[in-house]
């Protein structure tokens, strides 16, 4: 077969047809095994690069790859060129450092993600088609031609899908582990069944939390489609650029971008807002797949005991059960989310590292890191919050 690789500096090159049909195959067949990802769709992916979140300007200058066969396009890779380590959530300024310090330039290097956004979901996008693995081995031996051509230091494929990381890795990429906090829908009909899954103490301590995030006439919203007004997203962006620049210095994410996925993908958000006194006070984004509801930003102009945890977790995991979500991730980091019904879980990412000798360096280091977060993933399953089992 006659199998091209093209790199383009806009998503818009490829177009929404092309992209999501390789994306989201879901969107035209629901019953192809591969779920819906609102994140690697092309809304928003368009969104970070119109808005000028993820553009040259920001150090996320777009280099997506398709693969054409005969004229047809049969995968992309949503890819950036970097020139920094920030927004990824996978750290690797240890790694930059180290290069550096030997001689080598680690910037610039290639991310394969959805920038800003710890959550899993394929990487190497390709439709649900009879040679799907082939057009995946294509592209991923693609990626690397590119990282050649262009002679940066590496390849980083972050927060993939097991299946993929587990390709990856046979085709020579090293892998890395990390964990994040999940939780599992057990065909809950009610919080209530939840709650009565639970550990007395674990089971109190949540019906505390909830009746306290709300004592002091906090009012809670839950807001989806057209439900979510102008008004609602200039609340949300001043509580986001609040926490943003406490956390980070400066917001990742521009006001437009916030406009343009309202605009176009609002049935795929989900807008936790408080309102205290008539007026907003704090607020959560989530983003809705077809079996797991993606929680993401938080802020708060007002601090109230408890209210982090109603708008970002309980309500996240109540709105869950309602639509019959197999899971709710709720995003990087936080060991308190475990006593709030969400599990430790694996995470994977990819790495192609072009010297031999880092290459291996890195290698054994990740070796040991992939022992400690399995032992640390096995020590937080011991004290999960649930019932123990009598077996």
């Amino acid at each position: 077969m006659a199998y091209s690789i093209k790199a383009v500096s806009s998503i818009s090159e490829i177009g929404q047809s092309s992209w999501d049909a390789a994306a989201n195959p879901y969107l035209t067949d629901p019953d192809c095994g591969i779920a819906y990802d609102p994140f690697v769709s092309y809304h928003f992916l368009s969104a970070l690069e119109e808005s000028g979140s993820a553009a040259a300007g920001t150090g996320w200058a777009p280099y997506h790859l398709m693969l054409e066969e005969d004229g047809e396009i049969r995968g992309v890779v949503p890819m950036y060129l970097k020139n920094h380590s920030q927004g990824e959530y996978v750290f690797d300024y240890n790694w930059a450092d180290a290069f550096e310090r030997s001689g080598g330039r680690y910037y610039p290097k290639l991310q394969i993600s959805v920038p800003f956004t710890p959550a899993t979901g394929r990487r190497i996008l390709t439709p649900h088609a009879e040679k799907s693995d082939e057009y995946a081995e294509h592209l991923i031996s693609g990626v690397m031609q590119v990282a050649k051509k262009l002679e940066v230091s590496s390849v980083h494929v972050t927060f993939a899908t097991k299946e993929q990381y587990d390709q990856m890795g046979e085709l020579g990429f090293l892998q890395r582990t990390h964990q994040q906090f999940h939780w599992l829908n057990n065909n809950y009909e009610c919080f209530d069944d939840f709650l009565g899954a639970l550990s007395a103490k674990k089971r109190k301590n949540i019906r505390r939390e909830r009746r306290g995030a709300i004592e002091h006439g906090v009012e809670i919203e839950r807001l989806t489609g057209a439900d979510i007004q102008k008004q609602h997203w200039d609340a949300f962006y001043q509580f986001y650029v609040d926490t943003g620049n406490r956390k980070w210095g400066t917001p990742y994410l521009t006001r437009e971008f916030f406009s343009l996925i309202g605009e176009r993908m609002s049935e795929d958000i989900l807008l936790v807002m408080c309102k205290r006194e008539d007026r907003y006070i704090a607020g959560a984004i989530n983003f809705i797949g077809s079996d797991c509801l993606f929680g993401r930003n938080w802020g708060c102009i007002e601090h109230h005991p408890f209210l982090h945890f109603e708008v970002c977790y309980y309500q996240a995991i109540q709105f869950a059960i309602e639509r019959g979500l197999k899971r709710v991730e709720a995003g990087a980091q936080g060991t308190h989310k475990l006593a709030r019904g969400y599990l430790a879980t694996h995470t994977y990412s990819a790495h192609w590292i072009v010297n031999e000798s880092f290459s291996e360096a890195v290698s054994h280091f990740l070796q040991q890191e992939r022992a400690y977060i399995d032992e640390e993933i096995d020590y937080m399953e011991e004290r999960s919050p649930f019932k123990k089992s009598d077996s």
